[in-house]
């Protein structure tokens, strides 16, 4: 069967994103202060994901927000504040790494529309609506399973991984320049959520 894939993108680009925490801090407080149990389950039932334990630790003990974006209820339910580029529909899908597709990815850019290859243009144009489209999806789904914890600025941020094999462990979204998902490590193994609170991601990168 063909995939629509206008029809695809458009269910998925609009998945659930959050809006504005349902209640604003107190003016001059420095950080959020930490959720307790009860708002954390409430969270984790709702999201559909378990938070990894350091982070889940993090947001009990010490801040909803702080280094990170705040966790809080907004009149859409529960999400992160500040974050208008997670879709929580994607969340309980398996974070991809991205070894697997990247083979994919090659394959659909050699097969790009051409103007030249079709009778008219209203022919080409609705080819390059179904590949756009696909690319779109793809595009989206790379940052299945993980939420945006910090927006780091040029269109760069920082993922946690909350679903998959990958679970906790912490990825720079650098699309916006290299078109690439890179992870963090720290001496040859993946960094924890202590490891990036401690250095932050621009001391974790391999370019």
């Amino acid at each position: 069967m063909t995939t629509d894939w206008v029809a695809e993108w458009r269910r998925v680009v609009h998945g659930r994103r959050l809006g504005e925490c349902s209640q604003s801090l107190a003016h001059g407080t420095p950080v959020p202060p930490p959720l307790s149990e009860a708002e954390i389950s409430e969270a984790e039932a709702e999201l559909g994901v378990t938070f990894p334990d350091q982070y889940r630790e993090y947001v009990l003990r010490q801040s909803a927000g702080g280094a990170v974006n705040r966790l809080c209820r907004s009149a859409a339910g529960w999400g992160w504040s500040g974050d208008s580029l997670t879709n929580y529909d994607l969340l309980t899908t398996d974070f991809p790494h991205p070894d697997s597709y990247r083979a994919y990815e090659d394959e659909l850019d050699a097969r790009e529309p051409k103007e030249r290859d079709f009778p008219d243009r209203d022919a080409y144009q609705a080819a390059w609506d179904q590949w756009d489209s696909e690319f779109g999806v793809l595009q989206e789904r790379k940052t299945s399973g993980a939420v945006v914890l910090q927006e780091n600025g040029c269109g760069f941020s920082t993922l946690l991984v909350v679903t998959g094999p990958h679970r906790g462990s912490l990825w720079f979204d650098a699309r916006a320049t290299c078109d690439k998902i890179l992870p963090l490590n720290l001496n040859g193994r993946p960094v924890s959520f202590t490891d990036w609170l401690a250095r932050g991601s621009m001391g974790l990168l391999t370019w």
